[in-house]
């Protein structure tokens, strides 16, 4: 396990004040829930959850669908927060992106509390 800091993040993720760039953003499918990723958190990946996938982005609108896939990716547990609220995605626990499910704008507190905490 390791401590890894987010840094930069994909365009469209949340910073940790809760606002959004316009290009697409970084979305991850893991068990039937969207994470969306967030910007200068300071966490620690865990034990490998299981395949995730990240949906195809078409912020150009030109895109023929036919052409769009998922990317397959692994998730991690994040030491100290349910995989319900935020997991780490990547190849491997070494390299991975901090994702939550937030509602709109809006970051879980378990997740607010690591950004302040950063």
């Amino acid at each position: 396990m390791m401590t890894v800091p987010a840094a930069a993040c994909t365009s469209g993720s949340i910073s940790g004040g809760g606002e959004r760039a316009s290009a697409c953003a970084y979305r991850v499918v893991f068990q039937d829930r969207t994470y969306q990723d967030v910007a200068n958190v300071e966490f620690t990946a865990g034990d490998e959850l299981g395949p995730a996938t990240v949906p195809p982005c078409d912020d150009t609108g030109g895109q023929d669908e036919a052409e769009e896939s998922e990317e397959a990716t692994t998730a991690y547990a994040v030491d100290g927060i349910s995989p319900e609220v935020a997991v780490a995605v990547g190849d491997s626990p070494d390299d991975v992106v901090f994702v939550a499910a937030c509602s709109g704008d809006e970051l879980p507190p378990e997740v607010r509390d690591l950004v302040d905490g950063s």
